[in-house]
């Protein structure tokens, strides 16, 4: 089922365009494969558009849109291949040019990428009945190069991944030796009645296919080998564990209780700074059943389990390696040219990458769990090294590309770097449930068409004429078609002898026929010795110049001894400053060998090194931004702190304005007050001074009056001033309303009681008198102030 709303139009991701001056550089080739929904009535995420173009739409229930409608993107690849394709189509397209590449002297990398279950071992092995491209590829070699094989351990590996080549007589040895061996690893396969039935099926290929214009005047030999990285260690999957007579003859885990786990092998780095597993098993192979024999016996020892999301899901990287070695012929075209600088090793590498999976969907525990994620760590590797090669394509950088972190990236380095071809089939699943992992996978195949890899050159010419190996076979057959039409081939030194005796004597004249009749016949007798006369003269002449020929011949004979004695002694000289080179070469090769490790040593060191302080790096970059981060939020908060200091400043200015306003209409009032209290006592002070005295009866004195209460002085001014000694009440009514208002007590009291004292108060009595106000009190004229007597000054 599809998804009902769909967008009008799609959007379509297509790469960027290439840098120019690119001409000695090739993209990397990705293909898309489709696997057929299983069951069919599934709901389907991935949609073919056209022969270049998928369209990958979210499942029901899943926006990624914010306006919550579908989005669907659109992906381009080199071709794209559905669900009906067949594995000669795919094989035919893909992996064709790269066996034709391979025999051609060049390398070429093939590897499958995808989630688990997409089909990505289908693909590479196929099934019984439908061999896929593994099976299909060694079949079209053989068929390209059968005629031109050498003759088994002709071409012989050494333990740097180099090749050396023997003549035939060693060989021959070498098989001798190898058939004598108690035991022996891989021998030569059985018919085809006889192999295993479970891969027979597989590589009945109808389809003979086949190398055109295959150098014919080089021959040919196959070397296979099938390896495993598991747990980012890499194993040998053709290793061969000694058998124990004693011991039980299997090395399965859980049968067998003296189970020999495998040992991890390690990568190295060749003269040709090629990247090579060290110590991994090579055999040498004659046909493609012996091949694919080989691959099937590592097949069954790769490490594989059943997982929610696949029955059969690999646990490792497979990659299956065929190295082809050819040699020219020499100049005759009847033997390989014996110099190693000849030699043309070319390597064609097809892994079968695990698939990346979720623990969440896959529920693993344990070992599956650790294997899930050292699978998912290495496929991150290489996606990591894809995006650093784009980037230093694309941007010009020159970053340094993590090929270390993973055997996987660190074994294939080379074809990244120029050394080969590479092509890469996505194989996708277009069942719903795996959208997002697809999106991921789709994602780095758009990512993976950027990078650009150098085309590897082609191999030098020998200079040696072209089409020698025909007119040899052409010779021969010529040779032995007159020796028969002679009488038959020549066997023995004997058959030689009477065939020149026969040649001889059909030189001679024939014998005439005669019949004798009688002892005195004259005319047969003289013919008869006639005949034999001249026989004897010619077989006299032919004696001589036989003798002369001998002379001649041993002549010749002496003179090429001595040529090939002097050359001897030449060769002799020159094998033994020959073996002298060899031996310090050897010397050397066994010094640089120690500087290798050594190097090798200080260069893992140095990594480990530059991992800790890339992590002391990253962990102080890490603070610096948390301390960037930390005093940006400090600025940001003093910002906002002087904000507020600002703003609590100006409030605070307006407040004390107001404030200071407040205090100084206070204080104006206070003065205002005081001056008014002042003028009051001034203007009293002047009223009793200026007033006259009336005729008013004088009161009677009383005792407190006796004593005096103030003394008045004359001032300089004519004036006079009052000095009080005591202090007393002052009883005193409000001034007349035409007056100057003043503060007064309210209304509501009643009017004090006039005293009659008031009507002879004189003007010393009412000098004694004083009203005492403080600023800013409520009290003002005409309120009544009780106070106490002070003692009288000395």
């Amino acid at each position: 089922m599809r998804s009902a709303m769909r967008p009008a139009k799609p959007t379509r991701r297509l790469p960027p365009k290439k840098p120019s001056g690119t001409s000695q550089k090739e993209p990397v080739g990705v293909y898309c494969r489709v696997r057929p929904l299983s069951p069919p009535d599934q709901e389907c995420c991935i949609e073919v558009i056209n022969e270049t173009t998928v369209q990958l739409h979210p499942p029901d229930g899943c926006k990624t849109n914010r306006n919550g409608e579908y989005k669907a993107t659109q992906y381009s690849f080199k071709e794209v291949f559905g669900t009906q394709v067949t594995q000669k189509e795919l094989f035919d397209i893909v992996s064709r040019p790269l066996v034709e590449d391979l025999i051609r002297g060049k390398n070429g990398l093939l590897f499958t990428y995808g989630v688990t279950g997409s089909g990505k071992t289908h693909t590479m092995t196929g099934s019984p009945g439908d061999g896929g491209l593994l099976p299909r590829s060694l079949s079209m070699i053989f068929n390209s190069i059968g005629d031109f094989q050498a003759k088994r351990y002709v071409f012989k590996l050494d333990e740097k991944n180099g090749m050396d080549v023997q003549n035939e007589v060693d060989a021959l040895l070498e098989r001798q030796k190898r058939e004598v061996q108690p035991q022996v690893v891989h021998r030569t396969p059985l018919s085809r009645q006889r192999m295993d039935p479970e891969f027979a099926d597989m590589i009945n290929i109808q389809e003979h296919c086949k190398v055109e214009d295959v150098d014919e005047d080089s021959v040919y030999s196959v070397f296979v080998s099938y390896i495993e990285i598991y747990n980012n260690y890499i194993y040998d999957l053709l290793e061969e564990v000694p058998l124990d007579p004693i011991k039980p003859k299997w090395n399965t885990p859980g049968k067998n209780a003296e189970f020999i786990p495998p040992q991890s092998r390690i990568l190295r780095e060749d003269l040709n700074h090629n990247m090579y597993v060290a110590g991994c098993t090579e055999v040498e192979v004659k046909s493609t059943e012996e091949a694919f024999d080989v691959f099937w016996k590592g097949q069954k020892r790769r490490r594989i389990a059943n997982t929610q999301l696949n029955r059969e899901s690999s646990r490792s990287h497979s990659v299956f390696m065929i190295k082809l070695a050819q040699a020219p012929l020499d100049a005759d075209g009847d033997h390989v040219l014996q110099e190693r600088e000849q030699i043309t090793l070319s390597q064609l590498s097809l892994v079968d990458l695990a698939g990346s999976e979720r623990t969440n969907r896959t529920r693993a525990e344990g070992n599956r769990l650790r294997e899930a994620g050292n699978i998912n760590q290495s496929l991150m590797t290489l996606r990591t090294c894809i995006e650093v090669l784009r980037e230093n394509q694309l941007c010009g950088t020159n970053k340094m590309v993590p090929y270390r972190d993973s055997k996987l990236t660190h074994l294939f380095k080379n074809y990244f770097d120029g050394e080969g071809k590479v092509r890469m089939i996505v194989c996708v699943n277009p069942k719903a449930d795996d959208y997002e992992e697809s999106l991921q996978v789709m994602r780095f195949a758009e990512m993976t068409q950027e990078v650009e890899v150098a085309r590897p050159v082609d191999k030098p010419i020998c200079g040696l004429t072209p089409g020698r190996r025909y007119r040899n076979q052409a010779f021969k057959e010529e040779l032995t078609r007159r020796l028969e039409d002679r009488g038959g081939p020549l066997n023995g030194g004997d058959a030689e002898d009477q065939a020149v005796v026969e040649i001889l004597i059909q030189s001679f004249p024939p014998l005439p026929s005669c019949e004798l009749l009688d002892a005195n016949d004259d005319q047969s007798l003289p013919k008869l010795i006639e005949v034999l006369e001249k026989r004897c003269r010619i077989r006299q002449m032919m004696a001589e110049e036989f003798n002369k020929n001998v002379c001649s011949f041993r002549a010749m004979l002496q003179d090429l001894n001595g040529v090939v004695t002097a050359k001897e002694n030449i060769a002799q000289g020159r094998m033994t400053e020959k073996d002298k080179v060899i031996a310090s070469q050897k010397s050397e090769i066994d010094r640089l060998d120690k500087k290798i490790k050594t190097l090798e040593y200080k260069i893992d060191i140095l990594e480990k090194t530059t991992t800790i302080y890339e992590d002391e790096k990253r962990t102080i970059q890490q603070d610096l931004e948390n301390h960037q981060q930390k005093l940006h939020r400090q600025l940001s908060d003093k910002r906002r702190l002087e904000g507020r200091l600002q703003g609590m400043m100006n409030e605070n200015a307006m407040k004390w304005e107001k404030e200071c306003e407040r205090r100084v209409a206070a204080k104006q009032l206070e003065m205002q007050n005081k001056l008014w209290v002042k003028d009051e006592k001034l203007k009293q002070l002047k009223a009793i001074v200026t007033e006259p005295k009336g005729d008013k009866p004088e009161r009677p004195p009383r005792e407190k009056d006796r004593e005096p209460r103030g003394d008045v002085y004359k001032t300089r001014g004519g004036g006079q001033s009052v000095q009080f000694t005591d202090i007393e009440t002052l009883r005193q009514q409000s001034p007349p309303s035409g007056g100057r208002k003043r503060r007064s007590s309210p209304s509501n009291q009643p009017p004090q009681e006039e005293t009659t004292d008031a009507d002879w108060t004189d003007v010393e009595t009412r000098c004694s008198v004083a009203v005492e106000m403080r600023a800013g009190s409520n009290l003002g004229p005409g309120y009544e102030h009780h106070v106490v007597s002070k003692r009288r000054r000395p």
